[in-house]
């Protein structure tokens, strides 16, 4: 993103080979906000949910979460998601971007259970956790230096 993008909107994704979070950000105010979970099939994402999506918010770029190991080394899943990631600038022909996740399933964890001790979320709401990880992503790359 340039400076001349002050109010770019991003969508940012939690890959998973079950399922992928995604949310919704702007760089404007820099935050982001969970938006659902979708669940794969046969190891595929449910590209026509993601064409829906992009269409419903009209992303300036995407930021897709690299899952490394806690030294920062590659995981078995980490190519899986550079995969995901080419695959989505390949089919939207947008920037994306990746961003270490490495922190972000145990701040998501922590920002559901702080959201179901007010009152806000409920346990049947934990299979949104993927998109509030997607959420935590998006803010993490937004709020980084460029």
């Amino acid at each position: 993103m340039s400076d001349g993008d002050a109010t770019a909107t991003l969508l940012g994704f939690d890959f998973g080979r079950r399922r992928i979070g995604v949310a919704v950000g702007q760089t404007l105010t820099g935050n982001a906000r969970p938006l659902t979970t979708v669940e794969t099939r046969d190891g595929q994402p449910p590209w026509e949910r993601l064409d829906a999506l992009l269409r419903e918010w009209s992303p300036q770029a995407l930021v897709i979460g690299l899952p490394l190991d806690r030294s920062g080394g590659e995981q078995g899943i980490t190519g899986a998601a550079r995969d995901f990631a080419d695959a989505l600038a390949q089919r939207y022909a947008l920037p994306t971007h990746l961003c270490d996740e490495r922190h972000s399933s145990q701040e998501a964890a922590r920002r559901f259970a702080a959201q179901r001790a007010e009152g806000q979320r409920r346990r049947r709401d934990a299979a949104q956790l993927d998109a509030l990880a997607a959420a935590v992503i998006l803010e993490s790359w937004l709020d980084a230096p460029r």
